[in-house]
């Protein structure tokens, strides 16, 4: 067994990585970006470097550098987590020729399995099901539309190379394929390096079903069950469980028995996840699942399945990349309860889901002593930065039933307290109790179609009487200490008027008016800190900024009289409108990228665009005027 392992990553999976990396005394080596150095993955290395700036291309995707760093201070093995140059069969080589331990599949491996179209031609003969669709060379525009015309409407565009939802655009009709086709590009261009794409039929009622599958350099190839990552928002996971819903024995044998040939079909060493696509209309059948990809590394939702099997996959890893054969046989794997997983990112589900950046002034997970994981790279104080994924921490739970793991999981994420950076826990208790998604009644437009039902009610009554209370408002007695801003949190226990003529105040929430109700003597149990000028109170996930005065300016991405502002720091990627140009409501403007995603600024009514202020290429701060539409004369 190697003694050292560098992770060329950052963040959870950094983190996640060195803890059993440290049970198993194994020296752990971290490398950071400038924007990282008091990451939480760096504090918890026994040494790490500086490999670059703030963008990945020049830190963490820089191959040299990471290499560079590996031997300065004497890894032994490399384990490149996920995301990054997990995938890149020629960072692999690179490894191996540095005389160092690739924890990973072999190079081969990676690049049978990294391109969609060779991959799924090479499953077709292997015996594995497939999607159809186009899996062609010619990458012309005229051949793609009239490829797109022949599959039929829905269609799928994805990423050649790609994954996590980048470079995947859902088209209903043939007048906006340019549009998507040109943005999966775009986003496929800057995630992967390579722009070509492959189209697929676009299944109505989708699941995604995958299962993790673990070779050894010995010849043996198990399985350890599938997932169920239908809970999808933008093609991003958002909740992940094992196993799945409504999966029956059969089914499962089906299922695992194919990702099995998948693996074997690649001689695969090491970690993997074979993803199927399943038409849910009736139920799961082995007959209406087919392959979509194979990832060569291991998958964020991991956790899950070590839940189910009781299996340390990258314990795993090491061992198997060591040269040990896996530690147990195919009969020998368990499966056992119930476990979900959900992914607290730093959005804003009431700006749609815009991420949202920072520093984590309040940062309160829920308490790993309650039978709940947490993986996360994040600490009190750390900054969110614009240049990375949004994704802050894994909530895991394990219990004996379905119906017990998602009521155990909406809990958890209920206790999540995030200040100022917003997050999307709130958005989480409420699709998990869903009556939809406990009737195990899942599929990936899941989200897209309860919209209105996982909307946030907004501050409940007695959480904005509590607020009045802990602002200490005219006509409200207050008996605790004030904490200084963001120091510690407060709870709210006890309500008394001291004054019997007040029965509302008016507060700001969110930097809406309220007015809350200060009636009656109610017992409260509500949390709070201080923001300084106001407070942030939390309520199921949900964390509201209050203020007693009104908001002393607006903001949004597009204003009233028609200005389209950054709504965060970003690069311009395209401005599909140009100045004199006529649009209508909805038409893309302005499309930035920000936290690896594409994120369209639209004109808020039809008219002329009066003013294209940057161009392809350009950093904007957030509230930056990208451009300006003016109203038709007509109204």
């Amino acid at each position: 067994m190697f003694k050292s392992v560098l992770v060329a990553n950052r963040g959870e999976i950094a983190c996640r990585v060195f803890r059993t990396a440290r049970a198993m005394g194994i020296r752990t080596l971290a490398v950071y970006s400038e924007a990282d150095a008091a990451a939480l993955h760096v504090r918890m290395a026994d040494e790490a470097t500086l490999i670059g700036p703030a963008p990945a291309r020049e830190s963490y995707l820089d191959q040299d550098r990471v290499l560079a760093a590996a031997r300065a201070m004497g890894a032994e093995a490399i384990h490149p987590g996920y995301g990054f140059l997990s995938e890149n069969a020629e960072f692999a080589e690179a490894v191996a020729k540095a005389g160092l331990v690739w924890i990973g599949p072999a190079p081969a491996s990676i690049r049978a399995m990294g391109l969609k179209d060779a991959a799924k031609d090479l499953m077709d003969k292997a015996g594995v099901p497939v999607t159809p669709g186009y899996l062609g060379a010619d990458q012309s525009d005229e051949r793609l539309i009239s490829e797109a015309g022949r599959i039929g409407y829905p269609v799928l565009v994805k990423a050649v190379a790609g994954g996590g939802g980048k470079g995947m655009k859902r088209v209903d009709a043939p007048a906006d394929f340019a549009a998507a086709l040109a943005s999966a590009r775009r986003e496929a261009g800057a995630a992967f390096g390579d722009e070509r794409v492959l189209l697929e039929t676009y299944i109505t009622r989708p699941r995604h079903i995958e299962v993790q599958v673990f070779g050894d350099a010995h010849g043996n190839i198990v399985h350890l069950y599938e997932r169920d990552c239908s809970l999808q928002r933008r093609h991003q996971k958002v909740i992940e469980e094992a196993p799945a819903p409504g999966m029956d024995a059969a089914t499962r044998k089906a299922v695992t028995d194919a990702a099995v040939r998948a693996a074997r079909a690649v001689d695969y060493v090491g970690a993997g996840t074979v993803e199927f696509i399943a038409d849910a209309s009736e139920g799961l059948r082995a007959d209406r699942i087919w392959f979509m990809e194979m990832n060569t590394r291991l998958q964020v939702e991991h956790p899950v399945t070590e839940a189910v099997t009781g299996v340390d996959l990258v314990e795993w890893q090491f061992r198997v990349a060591a040269g040990e054969p896996i530690p147990m046989a195919q009969d020998d794997i368990p499966l056992s309860g119930h476990a979900m997983e959900a992914r607290l990112y730093a959005e804003d589900p009431a700006r749609n889901f815009l991420p949202s950046i920072g520093r984590l002034h309040h940062f309160q997970l829920p308490d790993e002593m309650q039978g709940v994981r947490v993986d996360t790279g994040f600490a009190e104080h750390s900054e969110v930065s614009q240049f990375y994924d949004p994704m802050l921490a894994k909530i895991i739970v394990h219990r004996n039933d379905r119906g017990q793991a998602a009521e155990a999981l909406a809990q958890a994420c209920a206790e999540v307290e995030v200040a100022p950076v917003r997050t999307n826990a709130g958005f989480l208790v409420r699709c998990l109790r869903h009556p939809r998604f406990v009737a195990g009644d899942v599929d990936t437009a899941f989200i897209g179609a309860e919209a209105e039902a996982l909307a946030s009610p907004g501050l409940s009554p007695d959480a904005a009487a509590a607020a009045v209370w802990a602002l200490g408002a005219p006509g409200f007695e207050r008996t605790d200490e004030w904490a200084s801003p963001w120091e510690g949190t407060t709870g709210v226990a006890g309500l008394r008027l001291n004054q019997p003529g007040v029965r509302t105040r008016r507060i700001y929430v969110a930097d809406q008016a309220v007015d809350a109700s200060l009636e009656g003597d109610d017992d409260l149990d509500f949390s709070f800190v201080s923001t300084g000028d106001g407070l942030v109170i939390f309520e199921a996930g949900e964390a509201w900024p209050v203020s007693l005065f009104p908001p002393t300016g607006a903001s949004g991405a597009a204003s009233s009289d028609g200005s389209l502002r950054a709504p965060m720091p970003g690069k311009v990627v395209a401005t599909p409108a140009a100045a004199g140009d006529h649009v209508v409501a909805g038409q893309p403007v302005v499309v930035v990228e920000a936290m690896k995603m594409e994120h369209a600024l639209s004109a808020p009514f039809d008219g002329m665009v009066a003013e294209i202020s940057v161009g392809v290429g350009d950093q904007v701060g957030e509230g930056t005027v990208l451009a300006v539409v003016s109203k038709d004369q007509s109204e």
